[in-house]
């Protein structure tokens, strides 16, 4: 008998995306085997995301496609997961009652045997855990990226943010020991890995759980200490847990990369009260100012929110005047999104679309002005290039290449004579500037063959297993075992 086949379909943020590498972890562990999206595939997963307001209609759009596809074939398998169904729990059967397993937030693990079950029983099986019983770090992962791996250092929030359902559908925050990430750091890099990105909703704020204020510093410190892990990044920090050892830790380490996403939301102290963000402006350009003076050539990045409940005109030009006066390499802008079961769903003065819409298209303008003048700085510069895929491919007809500078920008470049692929470290004069990316025309300066290069042109991805040590503790971890290879 031929292996069951899946496919993971994944909607969200970063957290999601490696949520859904576990969830692979999961399936190839239990014997299915994976198939691209748009193959026919005997399990359907569904990660799904509720942060944004058209998530629902995304993820029950994506399922009535997938009703006549059921009807015609019964043995098909639909799981939902994520977020989405940590909160609609058994809305979605109703719904949508051709869907077989409907799993939270808690319980990625229980993935199989919810498949195992609903196939046996010939029922939905729906399982929503309240809280965390399984670190998912626990858990064997299928990673996507030969050359870079999410590495988890908490899951869930203990901020009460009044536009954010995230708390709700992940609970509180639980903190990692630091030798279980220093060791997945390892076994990543055993793989061939070259960048590992540290990942938490609230990442800077790691070490609460177990009363230590600066772990995040160690934390940075130690991954420093990992033999072959050439860039460490971390994401999303808070400013009010930001501290100066942070700044400190970033500056000295020489694997973590001079490059900073930390979210401002709003340039008004008024609105940043409504939301129950714990700073205010001058607190947050406190911290830039700290970072670039400790580090010059930092990029920053933010997240900015525009048409929040009650937002006015001066609240507005206030988040123009912190923008302008930041100089963000780039800005991730959304458009409040109402998300019931938030206090900000329920305030007053919800904004019309299109005031929210002028004002969104006003803050564009301003920040690509503004990245557009940061991206020129680059210009003449020789910069290190991971080689990556997914970045998309500036100009086919010029064979332009893509892949981040160590500060994260997007660098399209030409290969020119070498063989290089996604993977392999290039280093390339940076010949034009744009908004959102960088182009370097010309011979690299310099190709460095890596084994992620040679595991990607092989089709080989890092199957790592899930790390638990137990204890606290920071430096150089003890070698440990990795099982299963590159598959």
């Amino acid at each position: 008998m031929s292996a069951r086949t899946y496919q993971v379909r994944t909607y969200g943020c970063q957290m999601n995306v490696h949520d859904s590498e576990r969830l692979s972890g999961l399936l190839e562990a239990a014997g299915y085997v994976a198939v691209p999206e748009g193959g026919q595939a005997d399990v359907v997963v569904f990660n799904t995301c509720a942060v944004r307001e058209n998530a629902d209609n995304k993820l029950y759009g994506n399922l009535s496609h997938l009703a006549p596809v059921k009807s015609a074939n019964p043995d098909l398998q639909i799981a939902v997961g994520g977020c989405l169904a940590q909160k609609d729990r058994g809305e979605i059967v109703r719904k949508a009652p051709w869907v077989d397993v409907v799993f939270g937030t808690h319980n990625i693990g229980s993935l199989p045997v919810l498949l195992d079950r609903a196939r046996h029983n010939r029922r939905a099986e729906v399982e929503i855990l309240e809280s965390l019983e399984v670190f998912p770090s626990t858990l064997p992962a299928r990673r996507d990226s030969a050359y870079s791996g999410w590495v988890s250092i908490s899951v869930g929030c203990n901020n009460t943010c009044t536009f954010c359902i995230v708390p709700s559908l992940r609970g509180r925050e639980k903190d990692r020991r630091p030798g279980e990430i220093l060791a997945e750091a390892q076994a990543l890099v055993a793989e061939g890995v070259l960048e590992v990105t540290l990942l938490g909703q609230n990442v800077n704020s790691y070490g609460v759980e177990f009363g230590d204020r600066f772990a995040f510093g160690k934390l940075l410190r130690a991954c420093g200490e990992v033999d072959g892990l050439e860039r460490v990044r971390f994401t999303s920090p808070h400013p009010k847990d930001f501290t100066d050892d942070v700044i400190a830790a970033m500056a000295e380490t020489p694997n973590v990369c001079h490059q900073l996403h930390m979210p401002l939301q709003s340039g008004s102290d008024r609105l940043l009260r409504e939301m129950r963000r714990s700073y205010r402006s001058a607190r947050y350009l406190s911290i830039i100012d700290k970072v670039r003076t400790a580090m010059p050539d930092a990029a920053i990045t933010t997240d900015i929110i525009v048409g929040f409940p009650g937002e006015t005109e001066d609240d507005f030009q206030a988040t123009l005047d912190v923008v302008r006066e930041s100089r963000f390499a780039s800005a991730f802008t959304f458009q409040y999104s109402k998300r019931p079961g938030t206090p900000a769903a329920t305030m007053p003065g919800h904004l019309p679309k299109e005031v929210v819409q002028e004002r969104y298209d006003r803050l564009i303008a301003v920040q690509n002005e503004i990245s557009w003048e940061q991206n020129k700085t680059q210009v003449g510069r020789t910069l290190e290039i991971v080689v990556a895929t997914g970045e998309g491919r500036k100009d086919a007809d010029t064979r332009r290449m893509s892949g981040r500078a160590r500060d994260n920008r997007l660098v399209h470049f030409t290969p020119g004579s070498g063989d290089i692929r996604p993977g392999d470290v290039v280093e390339a004069v940076v010949t034009y500037a744009a908004p959102h990316h960088l182009v370097a025309d010309g011979e690299p300066v310099s190709h460095r063959r890596t084994r992620a290069g040679d595991n990607h042109a092989a089709g080989l991805r890092p199957k790592t297993p899930g790390v638990s040590l137990g204890l606290p503790g920071f430096g150089t971890p003890a070698p440990q075992p990795v099982t299963g290879g590159c598959g």
